[in-house]
C-alpha cells in the first residue's frame, strides 16, 4: 500500500472531488478510496475499522508509540489491509498510498487544524472530515432503518443533556443511544446490529470543526464561554465552530434564551425551510420557549395553545434532591429537542426520573462533621466551575490544572464572596493565582507542590502517572480538610483540564473520591450518620 511521506506531489484532482461528493451512503462505492486516518484512539480506530470494512485503502498515523497504540495497530492489521505508522515522523507529512496522494483525510477530533499533516492536506486541497462527518455520510444503508439525529453542543452540560435526551427517547419506547463525544463512537453505533430510531449526538467544538454536511432533526448549543482558545486560535473561531451545530437543522434550532450568543447563532444559521427557533430559559418562558413556572418545567413551544397556556412536562423534584440551575437548563434543552421530535410530555417526565447523572458532575462524595465533599472534576473550564460554585454558599475550592489559555478574572470576581479558601493543584496555575490575587486578595490560597512534571506522560502517551496524580490529590484533600469547618463545602471543580497530572478528568475525579473516602474512614462519623 505504501506509506512514504510527501510534501510536493500534485494536488487532488477534480475527479477525486466528484467521487467524494457522491459518497453519501453506506452503499456508495468506497472501495479503493485512498484515506489517511489521523489518530489511533477511540474515534480514529473506529473510523479506520469502518473504512476497512467498506473496502477503502487506509493508512493510520499517530505520534504515539505506547504499548496501547501498538496494540491498536496490531488489531487493525488483523481485521483488514491497513498500514499503521507510529511516531513523530509519521504525523509530520502526508503519506502516499499506492504511490499517490490520499483522496481523503479522516481526523480524530483533537487534532488541531494547524497540525503539520492536516495543514499539508489543506495546501493540497485534500478534504478533511471528522468521524462524525463520515458517520453522517454512512447513515443511510439499504435494508436498515436510518436513525434520526438530535445534536447537542455547548461549552458545558453536553454529556448531561445528551444523557437526558437519550433517556427521554427511551422512555417514549424508541430505540435510542447517546453517541459521539459522550463515549460511544457514532460509527460503532451505525454498525451495531440494533437498528436505532434516533441518536442523541454529543458534539465538541473539535468535531463540529471537521463536520460539513450534517442535517439534524433538532439541534442545540447549550451555552458558550471562553474555552479551547489554544486549539481554535481565538474565541471568535471557537464560537463559529459551535454555531455549526445549527446548520441545515430540519425542525428546531434550540437556543439558550439567557445567552444572546446562542440566539444570534440561530439567527445566522442556514437552516431547512420551516425550521423553528425554540428558546429555553430557567425563568418564565415566552411564546415558543420552554421554561419554569412555580417549580414546574413547562412547554410553550410545541402546543397549539401556546399563546396563553403551557404544557407541564415535569417537576423540579423529578431532577433529584438537588437541582442546580444549570441542571434545570440542561433538562429544558433536552426536552425541547425531543418535543421537536414528537415525544409526549409523559415521556419527558419519565426520562428525567429515569436519568442517572454520571460521575464527576457535582457528585456528592461524603458528608463528615457537617462538611460536604463534592466532586465536579468534569468542570474543566471557568464556565463549568462557575455553575458548580453557584450551587454552594461557603466553599473551600480545590482548583487548577491545564488552563487552556482562558482568563479567570470573571469567575473569581463573581464567586469571591463564597470562597473561604482555595487549594491549588496542577502545573499551570499562574493565571488562576493572578486572578485570585487581584479579585480575592483576602482569600487564603494554598498551593500544592507541583512535583516533578517529567513523571507525567501527557500528549504522546495520553496517560499521566497514577501515583503522581493521586499523591497530589491526597495532599490537596488533606489541606482542604484542615481549612473546612462545619457548614462548609469542599468543592473540587478545577476550572481547567486534567492532562498535566492525570490521564483524564475521570482519573482526577476518582483520585479525589479515593482521597476523601480514605480521609473520612479515618474519622469518627457524625451523629447524623
Amino acid at each position: 500500500m505504501g506509506g512514504t511521506a510527501v510534501n510536493g506531489s500534485p494536488e487532488t484532482t477534480p475527479s477525486a472531488t466528484d467521487r467524494l461528493n457522491g459518497l453519501t451512503s453506506w452503499d456508495a462505492d468506497w472501495s479503493g478510496l485512498r484515506v489517511v486516518v489521523t489518530g489511533i484512539g477511540v474515534s480514529g480506530f473506529s473510523a479506520a475499522d469502518t473504512l476497512i470494512e467498506l473496502g477503502a485503502k487506509v493508512v493510520v498515523v499517530d505520534a504515539a508509540t505506547t504499548p496501547k497504540a501498538k496494540a491498536q495497530a496490531d488489531t487493525l492489521k488483523i481485521v483488514g489491509a491497513v498500514d499503521v505508522l507510529l511516531g513523530e515522523d509519521a504525523v509530520s507529512a502526508l503519506p502516499l498510498i499506492d504511490d499517490s496522494l490520499p483522496e481523503l483525510v479522516v481526523t480524530s477530533p483533537g487534532w488541531r487544524p494547524d497540525q503539520a499533516l492536516l495543514a499539508a492536506a489543506k495546501r493540497k486541497h485534500i478534504p478533511v472530515w471528522g468521524d462524525v462527518e463520515l458517520a453522517w455520510r454512512l447513515r443511510i444503508r439499504e435494508g436498515r432503518k436510518t436513525a434520526d439525529w438530535l445534536t447537542i453542543t455547548g461549552t458545558n452540560g453536553k454529556t448531561t443533556t445528551v444523557g437526558m435526551t437519550e433517556s427521554m427517547l427511551q422512555a417514549a419506547g424508541l430505540k435510542a443511544i447517546a453517541v459521539g463525544n459522550v463515549g460511544t463512537p457514532i460509527l460503532d453505533a451505525l454498525r451495531d446490529p440494533v437498528e436505532y430510531d434516533a441518536f442523541a449526538v454529543e458534539l465538541s467544538s473539535f468535531q463540529l470543526h471537521w463536520s460539513h454536511s450534517l442535517s439534524p432533526v433538532a439541534s442545540v448549543c447549550l451555552n458558550v464561554a471562553e474555552d479551547h482558545v489554544d486549539w481554535h486560535g481565538s474565541y471568535a473561531s471557537y464560537l463559529a465552530d459551535k454555531a455549526k451545530v445549527y446548520e441545515n437543522t430540519q425542525k428546531a434550532a434550540v437556543y439558550n434564551a439567557e445567552q444572546i450568543e446562542t440566539e444570534r447563532m440561530v439567527e445566522n444559521a442556514d437552516v431547512v425551510e420551516g425550521c423553528r427557533a425554540i428558546g429555553f430559559t430557567t425563568n418564565t418562558p415566552a411564546i415558543s420557549m420552554l421554561g419554569v413556572v412555580d417549580g414546574l418545567l413547562v412547554d410553550r413551544a410545541f402546543i397549539a395553545e401556546r399563546k396563553d397556556s403551557a404544557a407541564e412536562l415535569a417537576a423540579m423534584s423529578d431532577l433529584g434532591p438537588v437541582a442546580p440551575r444549570h441542571m434545570v437548563a440542561n433538562a429544558l434543552a433536552a426536552a425541547a429537542l425531543v418535543r421537536a421530535y414528537g415525544i409526549e410530555p409523559a415521556a419527558v417526565k419519565q426520562g428525567l426520573v429515569n436519568y442517572l447523572p454520571g460521575a464527576h458532575r457535582i457528585q456528592v462524595v461524603a458528608k463528615q462533621n457537617e462538611v460536604l465533599w463534592i466532586n465536579d472534576s468534569k468542570a474543566t473550564n471557568p464556565h463549568a466551575a462557575s455553575a458548580a460554585l453557584s450551587s454552594f454558599q461557603q466553599v473551600v475550592w480545590i482548583a487548577g490544572g491545564l488552563s487552556k489559555g482562558v482568563n479567570y478574572d470573571d469567575l473569581v470576581k463573581e464567586h469571591a464572596p463564597r470562597l473561604k479558601a482555595v487549594v491549588l493543584i496542577g502545573t499551570d496555575t499562574e493565571a488562576l493565582e493572578g486572578s485570585l490575587q487581584r479579585h480575592a486578595p483576602d482569600v487564603p490560597v494554598i498551593a500544592q507542590a507541583k512535583g516533578d512534571t517529567e513523571k507525567v506522560q501527557t500528549v504522546a502517551g495520553n496517560a499521566a502517572s497514577p501515583i503522581y496524580g493521586e499523591a497530589i490529590m491526597a495532599q490537596a484533600v488533606a489541606s482542604a480538610a484542615q481549612l473546612a469547618t462545619p457548614g462548609d463545602t469542599v468543592l473540587m471543580a478545577p476550572a481547567a483540564a486534567s492532562m498535566d497530572q492525570f490521564s483524564s478528568y475521570a482519573h482526577r475525579g476518582d483520585a479525589f473520591v479515593q482521597a476523601v473516602r480514605e480521609l473520612v474512614e479515618g474519622q469518627a462519623p457524625t451523629t447524623e450518620e
